[in-house]
């Protein structure tokens, strides 16, 4: 079990269906919170994920974690896939997710269904390329999703995924602990009236494997030619792999 497994947003109860509650009870404020809290650099951060799948020209594309679907309209328009398919277990957040696709006339090409990520109702080889920003933090066993991640993924296709991480220079890393323990979790609190649901972000943040240690856990799920990349001083780290 990796640390950050253990850690759940509330006191009771098994983590995916606190995960869950967490996750429709703050949707209605994530979006904002999620730019104001990252200064609007969480775009450029997708837009990074994305681009490394460009060359690849995916045509099926599953978004693990899809939340509200900002990675899954930005993976739409920069990657004009055939069929593109966000998944994730909160509603609340999907709902959102399918009002600002139907707003920009994507809903033909995006579609959101709900799932449980440690297990996928797909089928073996079903996408060309998988991907996930800021989710799969909040798995409850890491190996298993990401195991399923490889499984649904075509032979030769490719993984992006972004995750927050702690930088692992001073001074940044210092600073980054400053903010994650104040700036963050009250904000968080004050914007979307979850005493718990933005202390969680930080400590899973903490927690979270990274980097190398990162990259070996890809390929134990199976996957090949795994890597990383820091953004802002470490604040994000992009990881790639193929299957």
């Amino acid at each position: 079990m990796y640390k950050q497994e253990s850690i759940k947003p509330y006191n009771d109860g098994e983590k995916a269906a606190q995960v869950e509650q967490m996750f429709d009870h703050i949707a209605p404020t994530y979006d904002v919170l999620n730019h104001r809290l990252s200064w609007d650099i969480d775009r450029g951060w997708r837009r990074k994920a994305i681009s490394q799948l460009a060359p690849f020209k995916p045509q099926t594309v599953l978004d693990i974690a899809t939340g509200t679907g900002d990675f899954a309209i930005l993976a739409a328009q920069m990657l004009k896939p055939r069929r593109l398919t966000g998944a994730d277990i909160s509603e609340g957040m999907m709902q959102i997710g399918r009002q600002k696709v139907k707003r920009l006339g994507l809903d033909t090409v995006i579609s959101f269904e709900k799932e449980d990520c440690l297990h996928l109702s797909y089928q073996d080889e079903s996408f060309d390329a998988v991907t996930a920003a800021f989710g799969i933090r909040n798995f409850a066993d890491l190996d298993s999703g990401l195991s399923e991640m490889c499984r649904v993924l075509r032979r030769g296709g490719h993984l992006s995924i972004v995750e927050l991480t702690t930088p692992p220079r001073f001074p940044m890393r210092q600073l980054f602990h400053i903010y994650a323990h104040t700036v963050l979790p009250v904000y968080g609190r004050i914007i979307s009236k979850d005493t718990s649901a933005y202390a969680y972000l930080t400590k899973t943040i903490e927690a979270f494997p990274q980097g190398e240690q990162m990259v070996d856990i890809l390929r134990k799920a199976g996957f090949s030619d795994a890597g990383f990349r820091r953004l802002t001083f470490g604040i994000c780290t992009m990881y790639y792999a193929t299957k």
